[in-house]
């Protein structure tokens, strides 16, 4: 197997992914510099500096605790970095709103569903479409031939949920809950979606639907999961991060991560370099 490249905080020159200095290159869709985010005297992440191209999909694990989540809110602005930057497709964004962002086409998915669980399936995508087109806050429906209507048609169709277009969300299973809220994610044209725990809750069945989901997105479009289920991150994702207390430990590919005994440590409850 081969070995798996630790991460130092100055690490050789051409790494990608982790350490600094990062280059940006003209296929970057991500670029983060440094970024810290504190709570008091909490340090939630720590000096982190990752870098996922265009159309890349990638993984980010670790333990609970890690700091996964919190960078995230760093990337969409939800908790801004204390420190460092963060560029999206060339642009510094890291004091912008997370609307801001989204229009840029970055998007994300929560751990905690956000559906609106009294209206249907396609009027929560009805409203994900709207909410990132022009013409937003009309109170006029469009009919059935308006290029919104033919979104949430072709997006009921993708997520493989035309079957329940109908229905409220509060009928359906949690894991057609969250082929939802990917729908919802791919609204508009996103060119980078952020997973926060897609599969949590998912029977196996339900896994194997979200693994074909995923891996029938289009080439361009770049996805970064975290996910506690290490056979399903190791599945969609062409390259791997881990994360350990706030700081990236290292990444490798899904071959690299998956028998490491410094990964394997840290997700039985073990210290990193133990």
């Amino acid at each position: 197997m081969a070995s798996v490249t630790a991460l130092p905080v100055q690490p050789a020159a051409g790494a990608r992914g982790a350490g600094r200095p990062v280059t940006l290159m003209s296929g970057d869709a991500l670029v983060l510099e440094g970024v810290s985010r504190t709570f008091g005297a909490l340090k939630a992440i720590d000096d982190v500096s990752l870098t996922v191209a265009a159309g890349e999909r990638r993984a980010v694990l670790g333990a609970n605790g890690a700091g996964k989540t919190t960078l995230f809110n760093a990337i969409t602005g939800d908790f801004p970095p204390s420190a460092g930057r963060v560029r999206f497709f060339g642009e510094d964004v890291t004091w912008l709103p997370p609307f801001e962002r989204i229009r840029r086409g970055l998007r994300r998915t929560y751990q905690s569903s956000l559906l609106f669980r009294d209206l249907s399936v396609s009027d929560n995508l009805f409203l994900a479409v709207r909410g990132v087109n022009t013409g937003r806050f009309s109170f006029v429906r469009p009919g059935a031939g308006h290029p919104s209507q033919v979104a949430v048609h072709d997006l009921l169709e993708r997520i493989r949920l035309t079957h329940v277009a109908g229905q409220p969300v509060s009928a359906l299973s949690h894991g057609q809950q969250r082929q939802l809220e990917i729908g919802m994610a791919l609204a508009g044209a996103p060119r980078l979606i952020l997973f926060d725990e897609p599969a949590a809750g998912l029977s196996p069945g339900e896994r194997r639907e979200l693994v074909a989901l995923l891996g029938a997105f289009p080439a361009h479009l770049g996805f970064v999961i975290i996910e506690h289920d290490l056979d399903i991150a190791l599945r969609v994702a062409e390259r791997v991060t881990i994360m350990h207390e706030g700081r990236i430990l290292k990444h490798g590919t899904p071959a690299e991560i998956q028998d490491d005994a410094e990964v394997q440590a840290i997700y039985m409850g073990g210290k990193a370099g133990a």
